[in-house]
C-alpha cells in the first residue's frame, strides 16, 4: 500500500520513501541511528524549588502612627476654612490651643503603610529586605509561611542600596542558600517568591535579560523579565540550584505595573551591606571627593586617550583625599587599584566599597600620559553644594587679540592673583567673549581655559602657542572649568 501510493505520487516520494524506510530500520535496530545534532531542551520544573526556598521568605506589612486631632471626619484644611470664612472653630474642634486636661487629649491612630516581601538570613531571625520597604514605618510585622507573625526590630537600612534587615525573636528558622552572582548568565532562568499586592507567596519566573545593569544608582542592577508588581519588593530571587542571587527592588513601568523588564539588587553587594549594618547599623563607605562625567569618544580622541572609557574629573573638593593626592580637574581616571574604569559608575562603586583608612592607587590621563596617584580613602559625608567661586571686581588686563583667538571667535585675559586664589588655579586664562566656533563649542564668558589640547596653558603667551601649534584641520580639545566643574570642549575651527 505504501509502495503504491509512493508511486502513484511519482519519483519526488520515493526518496521521501527510502528516508522512512532508513529511520524506521534505526528505529526497530537494524541501522545505527543518526547523531542528533542538537539537544532537546525541556521547560524548567519549579516545585522543587519553591518547597526549598518558599519556607525562608516572608510577608512584611509596615503601619504608621499618625496624632489625630479634633474631628477625625474634618482635615486641617477644612477646619482652616471654618476659622477664615465662620469666624469661630470648626464643630468639633477644639477652641484653644492651650493644654486643656478636661478635653481629649490627641490620640494616635494606627494606618497601614505598605506591603513588602524579605527572606531569612539566619536562623536565628535576622531578615533582609529594601529599605523603602520599612522607610519612615512606626512598626514591622513579619509573617513566615507558617502564619506566625512578629513584630521585627529595624536593625539598619542603607538608601544609597536600598537594603535593610530586621530582626525578629525567633529561632530554628529556615535560611536561605546564597548564590555566586559572578557565575550567573544572561539567559538563565531564575525565580522570584513575594507577595505582590498583599498576595503571599506568589511565585513567578523568567530569564536573566541583562547583567551590570547601569540605572544610575549606585549599584549594577541584574535585569530580568520575572513578573515583579508592588509587593514583590525584598523578595529572593532565586537561580535553579535554590540559591539566592539578588532581592528584587524595582521595575521599569509606564503604567505602574510590570512590563517585563524588572531589576534586582546582586546579593553580593547586599550581603556586604547587610554584614555591616548588623555589626553596627550603619554602612561605611570610602569616597575620594571628585565630582565625576562621562568621557565622550570625540573628547577620547581629540586627547589621546584612545577609547571612551574612565571617568572625567569635574572638580576636587577642597581638602579632599583626592586634592590631597593630586588629582586635579580634568583628569580622566581610568584605573582604581589596578581595576579598570570602563564607566563613570565604576569609580564610586569601588571607592565606595574600599574601607575608610585605606591607601589606594587611583591612575589618571593628564596631558597625553598616565600617571599613578596614591589615595588615603576617607568616610563618605552627606553630599555638598559644589560652590560657585566668586570674581573680585579688579582692574583687569585687556583682552587676547592674536590672530589664533580670534579665528575661533575667543577673546581670552590672564587670570588675576586674586582670581587665582579665589579659584584654586595655578594659571589659565579666563574667556571674556566666545563667538563662532567657540560658542558653538558650549564656551561662554566667564569660563576659565586650562589647556589646549594636552598642553598645559597658564599664560596669554602659553595660550597663543598653544593655539599656533594645533592642528586646525582637526578639532582642538580645550579643558576648562566653569565655576567649580571643568570640562571639555571640542572647537572646531572654521574651513
Amino acid at each position: 500500500m505504501m509502495m503504491l501510493l509512493f508511486k502513484a505520487e511519482g519519483k519526488r516520494f520515493r526518496t521521501y520513501a527510502m528516508a522512512a524506510g532508513l529511520a524506521l530500520g534505526a528505529t526497530l535496530g537494524f541501522l545505527p541511528a543518526a547523531p542528533a545534532h542538537a539537544q532537546t531542551r525541556t521547560l524548567p520544573d519549579f516545585t522543587d524549588l519553591v518547597d526549598q526556598v518558599g519556607p525562608s521568605v516572608v510577608n512584611i506589612r509596615t503601619i504608621e502612627r499618625v496624632s489625630q486631632r479634633g474631628n477625625p471626619e474634618m482635615d486641617e484644611e477644612m477646619q482652616e476654612f471654618f476659622r477664615r470664612f465662620f469666624g469661630q472653630p470648626m464643630p468639633g474642634a477644639p477652641r484653644s490651643q492651650r493644654p486643656n486636661p478636661n478635653r481629649p487629649q490627641p490620640q494616635e491612630e494606627e494606618r497601614p503603610r505598605g506591603v513588602g516581601s524579605g527572606f531569612i538570613l539566619t536562623a536565628d531571625g535576622y531578615v533582609m529586605t529594601n529599605a523603602h520597604v520599612v522607610e519612615d514605618a512606626s512598626e514591622v510585622l513579619v509573617t513566615l509561611t507558617d502564619k506566625r507573625e512578629f513584630k521585627a526590630k529595624i536593625i539598619g537600612a542603607d538608601k544609597r542600596t536600598d537594603v535593610a534587615v530586621v530582626k525578629i525573636d525567633a529561632t530554628g528558622l529556615p535560611a536561605v542558600k546564597v548564590g555566586d552572582v559572578s557565575k550567573l548568565r544572561v539567559g538563565e532562568w531564575v525565580m522570584a517568591i513575594g507577595s505582590p499586592f498583599g498576595l503571599e507567596n506568589t511565585v513567578t519566573a523568567g530569564i536573566v535579560s541583562a547583567k551590570q545593569r547601569d540605572t544610575g544608582d549606585y549599584l549594577p542592577f541584574i535585569q530580568t523579565d520575572v513578573a515583579i508588581n508592588p509587593g514583590n519588593s525584598g523578595g529572593p530571587l532565586i537561580n535553579m540550584r535554590g540559591e539566592v542571587v539578588g532581592i528584587n527592588s524595582q521595575i521599569y513601568s509606564r503604567s505602574g505595573g510590570f512590563m517585563g523588564i524588572s531589576f534586582s539588587i546582586p546579593i553580593d553587594e547586599a550581603w556586604r551591606v547587610s554584614e555591616q549594618l548588623r555589626t553596627s547599623g550603619r554602612v561605611s563607605r570610602g569616597r575620594i571627593g571628585v565630582q565625576i562625567d562621562q568621557v565622550t569618544k570625540d573628547v577620547a580622541e581629540s586627547i589621546g586617550l584612545g577609547k571612551a572609557a574612565g571617568a572625567l574629573v569635574r572638580s576636587v573638593e577642597s581638602g579632599s583625599p583626592g586634592e590631597k593626592a593630586g588629582i586635579e580637574a580634568g583628569d580622566i581616571i581610568t584605573k582604581f587599584d589596578g581595576k579598570l574604569i570602563d564607566r563613570p559608575s565604576d569609580l564610586p562603586r569601588l571607592v565606595g566599597n574600599t574601607k575608610p583608612g585605606t591607601r589606594s592607587v587611583v591612575t589618571v590621563f593628564r596631558r597625553g600620559a598616565t600617571r599613578d596617584l596614591n589615595v588615603t580613602i576617607a568616610e563618605i559625608e552627606p553630599d555638598k553644594p559644589a560652590k560657585v567661586a566668586a570674581e573680585r571686581e579688579e582692574a583687569q588686563p585687556k583682552s587676547s587679540s592674536s590672530v589664533a583667538a580670534r579665528s575661533l571667535g575667543l577673546a581670552v585675559t590672564e587670570l588675576t592673583e586674586a582670581q587665582k586664589r579665589e579659584l584654586k588655579l595655578k594659571g589659565g586664562v579666563k574667556v571674556d567673549a566666545a563667538t563662532e566656533a567657540a560658542a558653538r563649542a558650549g564656551l561662554r564668558e566667564g569660563d576659565v581655559i586650562l589647556a589646549v589640547g594636552n598642553t598645559e596653558v597658564g599664560s596669554l603667551k602659553e595660550f597663543d602657542s598653544a593655539l599656533s601649534k594645533a592642528d586646525k584641520s582637526k578639532p582642538i580639545s580645550m579643558l576648562f572649568r566653569r565655576g567649580d566643574w571643568a570640562q571639555y570642549a571640542l572647537v572646531r575651527p572654521a574651513r
